[in-house]
């Protein structure tokens, strides 16, 4: 079992997903603006209309993907898989039904499968931002799924 788990590490330079609900876009927009200074040094990327929103009104570049109830929360979870984001702030509406729920929840979990720092509020989100682990590498374990799936295999 000494391959049971595979090392990852994340850069210095982080590539941040930035997602928000309607409700919470402009939270998001005013929060980025305030740690511009830390975000401008991290790739970032974004579902549709927050993405567009954070460029027009922070500056900040921020690569677009479909807006979350077309898909970009599924594009968003692909990328983690892919290795391409590695970290995520989600300001999300608790008191909001969202029709896309299970979109977010498939992101959230695929998130914490590939043990990926998300944020889901504006306290956490201070609080990863903040963390020494912001302007260095970071190395964690996360399980071979490779080998799980053929153990797995084994014994069905």
């Amino acid at each position: 079992m000494k391959d049971e788990y595979i090392e990852f590490t994340i850069g210095k330079q982080k590539s941040i997903a930035l997602i928000a609900h309607d409700g919470k876009k402009q939270e998001l927009i005013d929060w980025c603006e305030a740690n511009k200074e830390i975000l401008k040094n991290h790739f970032l990327c974004g579902t549709g209309t927050t993405a567009r929103m954070i460029t027009d009104k922070t500056g900040l570049p921020v690569k677009g993907y479909n807006s979350g109830p077309l898909g970009g929360d599924q594009q968003i979870g692909a990328k983690i898989v892919e290795g391409n984001i590695n970290f995520v702030i989600f300001f999300s509406d608790p008191l909001e039904a969202q029709p896309h729920d299970p979109d977010v929840k498939a992101l959230l979990r695929i998130a914490q499968v590939y043990d990926i720092p998300i944020a889901n509020n504006k306290a956490t989100a201070d609080f990863m931002i903040t963390s020494k682990f912001m302007d260095s590498e970071y190395n964690h374990q996360v399980i071979n799924f490779k080998r799980n799936i053929q153990e797995r295999a084994k014994t069905l």
